[in-house]
């Protein structure tokens, strides 16, 4: 209530940002004159002024006024574009670094050029960020216009290119790619051996176009580099056999319930399967006919987990993965859908054996399943960058989200033109069939009255449903889903046109504008030379066309049911009554349609039967409207859980990341590593001697002879420590250390001089390198384990989110421990061997970098990361969770030095900043 008069008198937050911003406004256009005046020569030496500027110590904001006036010249002068007074305050908010929510057709893509501009000034590098390559490209070529013009260089990250050119886009001004290539980039460089083949520069700005759907919808899958793992493709086939012979059960049971009939349960709401005791029974008798499981073994025998995996795979593919709705076949491969945009995906595979369950379902080529190289999510990529901003349609509904995870602000920007949308109720039915032909109607009489429909649909099945309908009553329409995306800009640009009735899938062709009348630019692009009559000609009759289709009332979107998220629903909806042209929307829905069935159908239902409702009846009543946004709200909620509990796992992995690309980076760029290898190798000789000789213990303790065993042993270099203590009374345990670094360090020199310092050298690098990479790719499939096991720890009564956090820890300590021991025996061996032997086995090193196994970049699906898995799931996980790694670390039995102690060299370092550098 208080609240609610304060912001009467005060007005909202938002209100007071874009007040502050109007009058940057108002100095941007007492510049407009004089920019106009300027010759083209002058405008664009504008760019090298606010170049020196800057270095001369003014800031961008001071910047801001001139440079937002320049570029606004320049698309006036290059693309005859006119920024309006909202597109300024919209890229003032991009460049404060928060998101800019405007409305469809409001002009978000010139909108960008003003910040990417003047940030651009910096020379740290401007990256552009959209949702598919046509768009990267499209935006790259359009817009690149006015920065060429105005003498910035402008690059384009798209799947097909090689590192060189990757290379030459990135250190552009200027770089527009998608999420996809820059993510996986950041990956690849922290994956390369010589600094010269990393091709990104530091992370420095970001404007994310669609924001909502990269760094919401896309964040619950993290992008992850794979190298090909064990093949189990017969083992995928032969269960696959088994799921069919499977019975459903009618429902879940209730709390307190007896076990229904059935082998599997389905809990829709969570897209999680669980077999029954009756089905683990039976899953276990045709596993013995098959000879897959022992005579009376059972599926949670420790031997036989991966074979529980296996068949929780194969149920998950059959139960809850829909062909044409979450994957389409297409050249005998299974490309996923994806359940917001409505795209294709065809570099993303499931993870845990699912893709390969769905490969054997539909009879495909399996792949191998695949070892995880390097990943990263979303969330813990676009945070590192200095700054972040972004820019949709759609934001405000998500904004608490956006700021506590991204720590953007959501401002809503005005339209230019007020909105004459009319959004109707929804209509809902008893029945999909009833649904389907109350849109048939809606449909033929906008076909009859020439305006121009849009239909919405949530998977390709739906849409190819609602086309044979149209066919059958012979109505022309183009249908844009996940099978014809390749004429996805094409089709999306004429469906304004008189009449025209056009089926995407969600929000396919979204980025593109839907001109009423149709785009007459397009037409005339396609057309070579044509005449001044000819344009003129098409140009009336584009006029035409355009008063046709205002007169029939705009474009009607028309929704075929309500997606579980608003957000999605009021993309659709935007497409019509762009910049203040007048357009309507109708969702129609049926109690049938998966959101109300699972979510609102108890509450509509016992409403629709209060009113007495027929066959063919609709009931259309705000309350309703209510109940299904409450649903929503449920679901959106959920989502958001998952992606928090996703982010919480992942920035403890992100922190390890973190420290071994540092690390990564400091060995690769030395060029000497010789101080690091003597700290590892001082850090291994003192744990070997702790051991023995336990720190601050009396000389009748020390176990000399065991001692001189292990270091010949590990460093292949005999010591006689007993005779040395025999003749040097003044020998104490810091001088004995000291003196047996000192030896095997002047062993390895003498060893290293006679084969060649250089060799030795090289050698080192790359070896080392091989070693961290190898132990952080199995730590990372230890840490994906342990992710999927924690849950267990909750029947404890522990939390599993601590528990993880110190697990993790702990075998992060590990690896560590391991890198050192085994770079140390890796070298002590290979230095100790041959000259010809060593330039054998550096060859071989190097060969092994550059002839890589092939790796597939993923954008992979994290079902199993972010929500907690059934308790059949637990069970199997966990087993292979505590599989022992095959190399044990060194135990210390000893005390271990603390990171603040001084260094026990005496060098008068702290230990952490000296020889315990690696810890």
């Amino acid at each position: 209530m208080i609240k609610n008069i304060l912001t009467k008198i005060f007005g909202s937050r938002n209100d007071r940002l874009l007040k502050r911003l109007r009058k940057t406004v108002e100095q941007i256009n007492l510049l407009e004159s004089q920019m106009t005046a300027l010759s083209d020569e002058a405008l664009q030496a504008k760019t090298t002024e606010f170049r020196q500027r800057f270095q001369n110590g003014e800031t961008l904001d001071q910047l801001l006024p001139e440079a937002f006036a320049v570029v606004r010249e320049a698309g006036k002068r290059v693309l005859n574009m006119r920024h309006f007074d909202v597109q300024l305050v919209g890229a003032m908010v991009l460049h404060q670094g928060k998101i800019s929510e405007m409305r469809t057709g409001e002009g978000k893509t010139l909108v960008a050029t003003l910040a990417v501009y003047l940030n651009a000034i910096s020379g740290k590098g401007v990256h552009v960020v959209t949702v598919n390559d046509y768009l990267a490209q499209r935006d790259s070529a359009w817009m690149g216009q006015i920065y060429r013009f105005l003498g910035m260089s402008v690059g384009v990250i798209i799947s097909e290119l090689n590192q060189e050119q990757r290379r030459k886009a990135y250190h552009a001004d200027i770089t527009y790619g998608t999420n996809n290539e820059f993510g996986f980039d950041y990956l690849r460089d922290n994956m390369t051996f010589n600094p010269q083949d990393r091709v990104q520069r530091e992370l420095n700005y970001a404007i994310v176009d669609e924001v909502d759907s990269i760094l919401i919808d896309e964040a619950r899958t993290p992008l992850i580099i794979s190298g090909p793992a064990e093949d189990s493709s017969e083992l995928y086939k032969k269960i696959n056999l088994i799921i069919p012979k499977l019975t459903r059960q009618e429902r879940l049971p209730e709390k307190d319930e007896p076990e229904l009939p059935g082998d599997y349960g389905v809990d829709e709401k969570h897209r999680q399967v669980f077999l029954s005791e009756e089905g683990h029974q039976h899953v276990e008798e045709m596993l013995t006919e098959m000879g897959l499981l022992p005579e009376g073994a059972s599926l949670y025998d420790a031997a036989n987990i991966v074979m529980m995996h296996h068949v929780h795979a194969a149920l998950r593919a059959h139960v809850l993965f829909q062909k044409n709705v979450d994957y389409i076949v297409k050249d005998g491969q299974i490309i996923i859908v994806d359940e917001f945009t409505g795209r294709t995906m065809p570099g993303r595979r499931w993870s845990e054996g699912l893709h390969q369950a769905v490969e054997a379902k539909e009879d495909v080529n399996i792949q191998n399943e695949n070892q995880t190289l390097a990943s990263i999510t979303f969330q813990n990529y676009f945070r590192m960058y200095k700054k972040l901003s972004g820019m949709t349609g759609t934001a405000d509904t998500e904004a608490f989200e956006f700021q506590q995870i991204y720590n953007l602000e959501v401002v809503v920007i005005p339209t230019h033109r007020s909105m004459v949308r009319k959004d109707n109720g929804d209509l809902v039915y008893l029945t999909a069939k009833e649904k389907y032909n109350a849109i048939l109607d809606d449909i033929k009489d906008c076909v009859k009255r020439g305006q121009p429909a849009l239909v919405g649909t949530v998977s390709i099945e739906n849409s190819e449903l609602l086309s044979n309908m149209l066919k059958k009553e012979n109505i022309p329409h183009q249908v844009l889903n996940a099978k014809f995306h390749e004429q996805e800009a094409h089709i999306i640009t004429q469906a304004g046109r008189p009449g025209t009735v056009t089926i995407a899938t969600n929000m396919a062709g979204r980025g593109t504008d839907i001109i009423l009348g149709g785009n007459v630019e397009a037409e005339i692009k396609d057309l070579e030379n044509p005449s001044e009559e000819h344009l003129l000609e098409l140009r009336n009759a584009w006029k035409q066309r355009h008063q046709a289709v205002l007169d029939a009332g705009g474009l009607h979107v028309i929704g075929t049911e309500r997606h579980e998220s608003r957000r999605i629903d009021n993309q659709l909806r935007g497409r019509s009554g762009r910049q203040g042209d007048n357009g309507s929307s109708r969702f129609y829905l049926s109690l049938e349609d998966s959101l109300m069935r699972i979510f609102a159908s108890e509450r509509v239902s016992g409403m629709m039967q209060k009113l007495g409702m027929e066959e063919g009846e609709a009931i259309e009543h705000p309350w309703v409207t209510k109940a299904i946004e409450n649903a929503q709200r449920k679901v959106e909620g959920r989502n958001f859980d998952m992606r928090k509990q996703l982010l919480e796992y992942d920035d403890v992995a992100n922190d390890q990341r973190k420290v071994i690309y540092e690390q990564r980076n400091e060995i690769m760029n030395a060029e000497n590593i010789e101080p690091i290898i003597d700290a590892i190798r001082n850090n291994v000789i003192n744990k070997v001697i702790d051991a023995f000789i336990v720190p601050n213990s009396p000389d009748e303790m020390w176990k000399i002879k065991e001692l001189e065993e292990a270091l010949e042993k590990e460093f292949l270099n005999p010591m006689p420590i007993s005779k040395w203590l025999e003749e040097d009374h003044n020998l104490h345990e810091e001088t004995l250390r000291q003196k047996i670094e000192q030896e095997i360090k002047a062993t390895y020199e003498q060893q290293g001089i006679r084969l060649g310092v250089e060799k030795v050298r090289e050698f080192e690098k790359t070896m080392m390198l091989q070693v961290l990479d190898q132990h952080w790719k199995e730590h990372l499939a230890a840490m994906d384990y342990l992710r999927q096991s924690i849950h267990l720890r909750a029947y404890g009564q522990k939390n599993p989110k601590q528990e993880y956090k110190r697990e993790a820890f702990e075998m992060f300590q590990q690896l560590l421990e391991y890198v050192k021991s085994q770079v140390v025996q890796v070298l002590t061996q290979e230095v100790f061997k041959a000259d010809v032997q060593l330039a054998n086995d550096l060859q071989a090193l190097q060969e092994k970098q550059q002839q890589k196994a092939p790796m597939q970049f993923i954008h992979n699906s994290t079902s199993a990361m972010a929500e907690e898995p059934s308790p059949e799931q637990l069970a199997a996980k966990t087993a292979l969770a505590h599989k022992k790694p095959s190399q044990q670390p060194y135990v210390r039995d000893g005390k271990k030095i603390g990171r603040n102690d001084p260094c026990p060299c005496g060098s008068g370092k702290k230990y952490k900043q000296c020889h315990g550098k690696l810890d």
